[in-house]
């Protein structure tokens, strides 16, 4: 409407003289712009339509809701309320492997079974029997995986023993003592359990009574355990009975700190038929 009213106002109409050449040149002016007015019309249109919506450029689409994975939900709910059981990967100890084969093999491991050096399993001291551990040899990347079914090492800067075959995978029987990464693969409660300090070991029981004796007045119970054959027999001095891991460890520092003696935590296997404990 705009377009036709402004044609009029400049039209030589509004002087009520009518010059041929100049209508004829209107009228060429006037038909030339009602062609363009329905590219103008749809124009309007867009910018109008467009002027009432966010640009699709603009819009952020609405955030997709990933359902948790079933192995998530698992471990949730696994273990200790709002601590969840360990699952594949999940990183418990680094230190250093030995190995052990004969004079074991054929003779009962802790947890009941007959030690095979061939098989891969290994002694932990703390670990729960039939535990599936990782273990990685941190200095060329080889790894093996074990089940636990002993109790062991008996040396305090070692936090495993593996089996002869176990060793091999990871090049550990050449150097006898290796750098090592043990993952958990299998859910447990590692502080679920009974828990011992052992403090020394003798060959001479003399020496054990004396350091027991010594203990009585401050910890309780303390006793001795004798492991081995009659020829090559060893006493262990043991300090108390105490209920989960972290426990232990607690009372391990105090022995270290007052006693000056070097704890090693042991698990208690209260029914294992070939345990030490």
């Amino acid at each position: 409407m705009r377009l036709h009213s402004r044609v009029s106002r400049e039209s030589p109409l509004r002087l009520g003289v009518i010059r041929p050449a100049q209508s004829a040149r209107a009228m060429r002016s006037g038909s030339r712009l009602l062609n363009l007015a329905p590219a103008i019309a749809l124009v309007a249109i867009f910018v109008t339509g467009c002027a009432g919506r966010q640009p699709a450029a603009n819009r952020q689409p609405a955030p997709s809701v990933q359902p948790a994975p079933p192995e998530a939900t698992a471990n949730r709910d696994a273990g200790a309320p709002g601590k969840p059981a360990p699952d594949e990967g999940t990183v418990y100890e680094e230190g250093k492997a030995s190995w052990y084969g004969a004079p074991f093999h054929g003779r009962q491991a802790s947890n009941g079974e007959i030690y095979d050096m061939n098989k891969l399993t290994a002694a932990h001291r703390t670990l729960p029997f039939n535990t599936v551990v990782r273990v990685t040899n941190t200095t060329n990347g080889k790894s093996t995986t074990v089940r636990i079914t002993d109790r062991g090492p008996f040396v305090d800067n070692r936090i495993i023993d593996l089996s002869f075959a176990a060793a091999k995978e990871i090049d550990l029987v050449g150097p006898g003592v290796v750098a090592v990464r043990l993952e958990i693969l299998s859910a447990i409660d590692s502080n679920d359990g009974f828990f011992t300090i052992q403090i020394g070991a003798f060959r001479d029981r003399a020496n054990a009574e004396r350091l027991r004796d010594r203990l009585r007045a401050t910890y309780s119970p303390v006793a001795i355990q004798e492991t081995g054959s009659a020829d090559s027999a060893l006493y262990r001095v043991r300090v108390g009975k105490v209920s989960g891991e972290d426990a232990a460890h607690r009372l391990g520092e105090k022995l270290r700190q007052s006693e000056g003696l070097k704890p090693l935590i042991f698990r208690l296997d209260m029914n294992a038929p070939g345990g030490e404990n």
